[in-house]
């Protein structure tokens, strides 16, 4: 099956939107773009996108597929056998799909049962998003994720905890740097690792070509992280100009994951419906992503889109509003979309994903209009034309 797309704007996930160009699709990959002139007579499918944006699907570096964004998600995920958490896990996995999500980042799931949803997706035996997973995200005792993650006390044992992962399967790795707001009698803003444990586990994921992602909500956190050799921060909520700045010069990502708390902050029934630990939590840390990811991207930091999805209040699906968030803080929107296609491509590392080029696959999204003008043609589903996956229109 051979495909041309033409007639509206060509975002390639880089640069601004243009006019008159064509893409080609055969056989799930991007065979050809130019510009729409010619393919003048072309005798295969053609897709009319006048009036719409032609660009990459989007993807989101931060999810959570063995939670379904309840009040307490514990109990849920406590209460639902293997199984049934399998099927919802992959449910969830496609209705991001529907949103028009084609890749995502798994930061943490439930002895590894999120595996077999990620390796139907990649495969194609289900459909969905390409998923990379970290299986079981590593803590201190008692730190933040204890519930479910692979509790790691030392250097040594932190290695261990890296090498069980790999061998599991993980794609990468993800390290708890500091307290988070889900899990009872720990601070947020408290560094749970120290400086010799997190970076003995960086240096060991990276031994093994694997990327890392760090949990890391207060500022002594985010620098043991940073400082260690982390791939990305997650939240990032407290930063400081200090964190800013080795950030930058590291070239470390900041995915902010404004969505997770978005609907809490401004819903004053939803936030009465969680544990009381959580709501006094998060009233130290309102606004306080929104702004650290101003002071980031002032400063030339590079930023990955994410979402928190699972977590309470934060639905799969709706991970594009994202960008609309992540312009409401004061990103532009072509930085925006930057952020949730290459950007976020090369933070997971999926070389064939986030652009629109020659050889990769035909991971992509028609919206209306011209996100560039209006960032909601993007980050709101009722504006999406098509998700394409593969070449497949989902």
């Amino acid at each position: 099956m051979r495909t041309v797309y033409k007639g509206g704007l060509l975002f390639d996930g880089h640069g601004v939107p243009v006019e008159a160009m064509a893409v080609l699709v055969s056989d799930g990959r991007i065979a050809a773009v130019g510009p729409a002139s010619d393919f003048e007579g072309f005798d295969g499918e053609v897709v009319d996108t006048t009036g719409a944006t032609l660009m990459p699907g989007l993807i989101d570096c931060h999810v959570h597929l063995c939670l379904g964004g309840e009040a307490d998600p514990r109990s849920m995920r406590e209460a639902m056998d293997p199984g049934a958490l399998v099927l919802a896990a992959l449910k969830r996995a496609q209705v991001t799909l529907a949103g028009g999500v084609t890749a995502i980042r798994d930061c943490g799931g439930k002895d590894y049962l999120e595996f077999a949803v990620r390796d139907a997706c990649n495969s194609g035996a289900q459909v969905g998003p390409t998923i990379r997973a970290a299986g079981r995200m590593i803590c201190m005792t008692g730190g933040h994720g204890n519930s479910i993650g692979r509790v790691a006390d030392g250097p040594d044992d932190v290695v261990k905890a890296v090498r069980e992962q790999i061998h599991a399967g993980a794609d990468f790795l993800k390290l708890m740097a500091t307290g988070g707001v889900l899990t009872p009698g720990v601070n947020p803003e408290d560094a749970h690792f120290t400086f010799d444990e997190i970076s003995a586990g960086i240096g060991e994921a990276k031994r093994f070509h694997k990327r890392t992602a760090s949990h890391a909500q207060g500022t002594e956190g985010i620098l043991n992280a940073t400082r260690g050799g982390i791939d990305s921060i997650e939240h990032g909520m407290f930063m400081t100009e200090e964190c800013v700045t080795e950030m930058v010069e590291r070239g470390t990502y900041l995915v902010p994951t404004l969505a997770a708390g978005h609907r809490i902050e401004t819903d004053d029934a939803l936030r009465s419906a969680l544990p009381q630990y959580v709501q006094v939590k998060l009233e130290r840390i309102f606004g306080k992503s929104a702004q650290s990811l101003k002071m980031f991207y002032e400063a030339g930091g590079k930023v990955a889109m994410g979402t928190d999805a699972g977590v309470p209040f934060c639905a799969h699906g709706e991970n594009a509003r994202e960008l609309e968030f992540m312009v409401n803080a004061g990103m532009s929107p072509l930085d925006a979309l930057v952020a949730g296609t290459s950007n976020a491509a090369d933070l997971l590392g999926v070389d064939d994903e986030g652009s629109i080029r020659v050889g990769n696959a035909a991971d992509m999204l028609v919206v209306d209009g011209n996100p560039m003008v209006d960032i909601q043609m993007a980050a709101r589903s009722q504006n999406h034309r098509m998700v394409i996956k593969r070449g497949a229109v989902v």
